[in-house]
């Protein structure tokens, strides 16, 4: 049965992050951590045999993957910012509902036994709006299984330009969680340090994945500093000369280390939250 993608319309800011991610054509190629993650959400599903699955922000479709070829769904619903993935995602799921548009305002259906979703939620004008918005979607002992960054993520990207996406703390998932109605809350952390050869490698790896350090925003919802675009009140960040052989200086000067086969790197710092809940 053929599909036709489900498209709502994009925010200004929304519309640069999906562009953002549709220019990194080489995202699979160096997201080995988000791939780790979405290994690791697989193994946490409570149940193979679903009812209703929904994916939210499937991006290159790593989960939806995962998902297709280990579990079995009576319905499943994959949402996505950018339209560029539609054929992707629809080819990985041909018996999918792809609703391609912002997750945060647009209609992702109800009933679902079970929601996911891995390294989107952070982009969201208010992350924790989902918890809320997830549990009127579940139906009864449904799942919420989500992965998401903690305020130490990029932890050196910060500390060296002051820019950043503006990431909840642990206590505030709980608190939202609690509040929802959520039960059998498990909220995990897991650090990588992942190696580079240089900072100027760093940069290029954040740009492969998605993510823009020549710009910042301001969250309108979180009054947070955010990376992605420029607003009224604040000016983008520019690489000049000058700025770059700084901040390669700096880096090297806070953050190098020795790799595992004994040659000087610097460090970049993924610091992962899964959030695991059920409704009562």
């Amino acid at each position: 049965m053929e599909h036709h993608p489900a498209i709502s319309k994009l925010s200004a800011r929304k519309q640069i992050i999906a562009r953002h991610f549709s220019q990194a054509n080489q995202y699979d190629k160096h997201a080995h951590i988000q791939q780790q993650i979405c290994q690791y959400l697989l193994t946490a599903i409570n149940d193979n045999h679903q009812e209703s699955i929904l994916e939210v922000g499937a991006g290159t479709g790593q989960l939806t993957q995962l998902l297709a070829a280990h579990l079995h769904s009576e319905r499943w619903s994959i949402n996505e910012l950018c339209e560029q993935q539609a054929a992707l995602l629809q080819q990985e799921l041909p018996q999918a509902e792809i609703l391609i548009g912002d997750a945060e305002t647009m209609d992702l259906g109800g009933e679902h036994s079970l929601i996911i979703s891995a390294n989107a939620i952070q982009w969201f004008d208010n992350p924790l709006h989902l918890i809320a918005q997830s549990a009127s979607r579940l139906k009864p002992d449904g799942q919420l299984l989500l992965s998401t960054f903690t305020p130490d993520n990029f932890l050196q990207i910060k500390t060296l330009t002051g820019q950043g996406l503006h990431y909840p703390d642990i206590s505030e998932w709980q608190s939202a969680l609690d509040q929802a109605g959520f039960q059998h809350i498990k909220l995990s952390t897991q650090r990588f340090n992942v190696p580079f050869a240089q900072p100027y490698d760093v940069l290029k790896h954040m740009k492969m994945t998605g993510v823009s350090t020549n710009q910042i925003d301001s969250n309108q919802t979180c009054g947070k500093q955010t990376i992605g675009e420029q607003t009224s009140n604040m000016q983008p960040f520019v690489w000049t000369k000058t700025r770059l052989q700084a901040f390669e200086h700096d880096y090297w000067q806070q953050f190098a280390g020795v790799d595992e086969d004994g040659q000087s790197c610097v460090y970049l710092t993924y610091d992962v939250l899964i959030i695991d809940a059920q409704l009562p």
